[in-house]
């Protein structure tokens, strides 16, 4: 098969409706609108939810919980994940992102204790787990919060 061979299925292509074209095309006059109401007018209709008056869905449904406007986000990290880093190397949230460990600059990191490290490694962070402080120590590392 060549470029110049490739055709869409069949029935792949549906010609659109063309209402208002007179009598014998099936859709003329009201073009499938029904006959007067607010959904037969130009600009008619009701908005999304709306049910004619009657208290909607949405706020008949009773509400739960709330949003705390102050929760700190922390991009995760696995202990695991620093193995990649030369040994004596500076780890901070910048080299973090240059090497893909982590998507957003200036997001806050929190170092989970998952997996080993061998490497000492001083490492620069605003939280750190029990464990992953302890592994580090235990690898002849540092931690230290920002």
């Amino acid at each position: 098969m060549k470029l110049h061979e490739l055709k869409s299925p069949q029935g792949a292509k549906k010609k659109a409706k063309r209402v208002g074209r007179g009598m014998s095309s099936g859709h003329g006059k009201t073009a499938g609108r029904g006959h007067k109401g607010q959904k037969a007018r130009s600009g008619g209709g009701v908005r999304p939810g709306f049910e004619g008056g009657q208290m909607p869905l949405q706020r008949r449904i009773p509400k739960r919980g709330f949003t705390n406007i102050f929760k700190k986000e922390y991009s995760l990290v696995n202990l695991e994940r620093l193995n990649m880093f030369e040994e004596g190397t500076l780890v901070n949230p910048e080299l973090l992102v240059q090497a893909g460990i982590i998507k957003k600059a200036g997001e806050q990191v929190k170092v989970l204790g998952d997996g080993e490290i061998s490497k000492a490694l001083t490492v620069r962070a605003h939280k750190f787990s029990k464990t992953a402080a302890e592994r580090i120590q235990a690898a002849g590392g540092k931690a230290e919060v920002i």
